[in-house]
Protein backbone atom coordinates (compact mmCIF):
# COMPACT_ATOMS: atom_id res chain seq x y z
CA UNK A 1 0.00 0.00 0.00
CA UNK A 2 1.11 3.52 -0.75
CA UNK A 3 0.05 6.43 1.39
CA UNK A 4 0.03 10.09 0.43
CA UNK A 5 2.36 12.14 2.62
CA UNK A 6 1.16 15.66 3.36
CA UNK A 7 4.26 17.82 3.11
CA UNK A 8 2.40 21.02 3.97
CA UNK A 9 2.15 20.28 7.68
CA UNK A 10 3.40 23.16 9.80
CA UNK A 11 3.32 25.69 6.96
CA UNK A 12 1.15 28.79 7.26
CA UNK A 13 -2.02 29.22 5.26
CA UNK A 14 -1.25 30.94 1.97
CA UNK A 15 -3.44 32.30 -0.83
CA UNK A 16 -2.10 34.22 -3.83
CA UNK A 17 1.04 35.13 -1.85
CA UNK A 18 -0.79 36.35 1.26
CA UNK A 19 0.37 34.54 4.36
CA UNK A 20 -0.90 34.11 7.91
CA UNK A 21 -2.72 37.09 9.42
CA UNK A 22 -2.74 39.07 6.16
CA UNK A 23 -5.12 36.52 4.67
CA UNK A 24 -7.59 37.14 7.51
CA UNK A 25 -7.16 40.93 7.27
CA UNK A 26 -7.86 40.71 3.53
CA UNK A 27 -10.94 38.51 3.88
CA UNK A 28 -12.33 40.50 6.82
CA UNK A 29 -11.75 43.79 5.02
CA UNK A 30 -13.55 42.63 1.89
CA UNK A 31 -16.45 41.32 3.98
CA UNK A 32 -16.66 44.64 5.84
CA UNK A 33 -16.61 46.57 2.56
CA UNK A 34 -19.38 44.40 1.16
CA UNK A 35 -21.54 44.99 4.25
CA UNK A 36 -20.86 48.74 4.05
CA UNK A 37 -21.78 48.70 0.35
CA UNK A 38 -25.08 46.94 1.09
CA UNK A 39 -25.91 49.34 3.94
CA UNK A 40 -25.18 52.37 1.73
CA UNK A 41 -27.33 50.96 -1.08
CA UNK A 42 -30.21 50.14 1.28
CA UNK A 43 -30.00 53.62 2.81
CA UNK A 44 -30.75 55.12 -0.58
CA UNK A 45 -27.35 56.38 -1.66
CA UNK A 46 -27.01 56.68 -5.43
CA UNK A 47 -26.10 53.37 -7.07
CA UNK A 48 -23.06 54.75 -8.92
CA UNK A 49 -21.67 56.36 -5.78
CA UNK A 50 -21.94 53.01 -4.00
CA UNK A 51 -20.20 51.20 -6.86
CA UNK A 52 -17.38 53.74 -7.18
CA UNK A 53 -16.87 53.78 -3.40
CA UNK A 54 -16.83 49.97 -3.25
CA UNK A 55 -14.32 49.59 -6.07
CA UNK A 56 -11.92 52.28 -4.82
CA UNK A 57 -12.09 51.05 -1.21
CA UNK A 58 -11.48 47.46 -2.35
CA UNK A 59 -8.49 48.51 -4.47
CA UNK A 60 -7.01 50.46 -1.56
CA UNK A 61 -7.55 47.46 0.75
CA UNK A 62 -5.94 45.03 -1.70
CA UNK A 63 -2.95 47.31 -2.29
CA UNK A 64 -2.52 47.95 1.45
CA UNK A 65 -2.67 44.30 2.48
CA UNK A 66 -0.24 43.18 -0.24
CA UNK A 67 2.08 46.06 0.68
CA UNK A 68 2.09 45.01 4.35
CA UNK A 69 2.64 41.38 3.36
CA UNK A 70 5.63 42.30 1.20
CA UNK A 71 7.11 44.72 3.75
CA UNK A 72 6.77 42.78 7.00
CA UNK A 73 6.43 39.14 5.94
CA UNK A 74 4.74 36.35 7.81
CA UNK A 75 5.45 37.35 11.41
CA UNK A 76 6.71 40.91 10.93
CA UNK A 77 3.43 42.68 11.67
CA UNK A 78 3.21 40.96 15.06
CA UNK A 79 6.82 41.95 15.78
CA UNK A 80 6.04 45.60 14.98
CA UNK A 81 3.04 45.53 17.33
CA UNK A 82 5.15 43.94 20.07
CA UNK A 83 7.87 46.56 19.58
CA UNK A 84 5.30 49.35 20.02
CA UNK A 85 4.10 47.86 23.32
CA UNK A 86 7.64 47.40 24.68
CA UNK A 87 8.94 50.34 26.75
CA UNK A 88 11.91 52.21 25.28
CA UNK A 89 13.66 52.56 28.62
CA UNK A 90 13.10 51.75 32.29
CA UNK A 91 12.92 54.65 34.73
CA UNK A 92 14.48 54.08 38.11
CA UNK A 93 14.04 56.97 40.54
CA UNK A 94 15.97 55.53 43.48
CA UNK A 95 19.14 57.11 44.79
CA UNK A 96 22.27 55.39 43.63
CA UNK A 97 23.25 54.69 47.26
CA UNK A 98 20.00 52.77 47.80
CA UNK A 99 20.58 50.73 44.66
CA UNK A 100 23.87 49.28 45.92
CA UNK A 101 22.88 48.93 49.57
CA UNK A 102 22.28 45.24 50.36
CA UNK A 103 20.74 45.42 53.83
CA UNK A 104 18.49 42.50 54.59
CA UNK A 105 15.36 43.05 56.61
CA UNK A 106 15.08 40.89 59.68
CA UNK A 107 11.76 39.23 60.31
Amino acid sequence: MEFFINKGIGKPAEFQGLKAQYLFIFAGGLLGLFILFVVMYMAGVNQWICIIFGITAALILVYGVFYLNAKYGEHGLMKVQARRNHPRYVINRRNSSRLFNNKKKEV
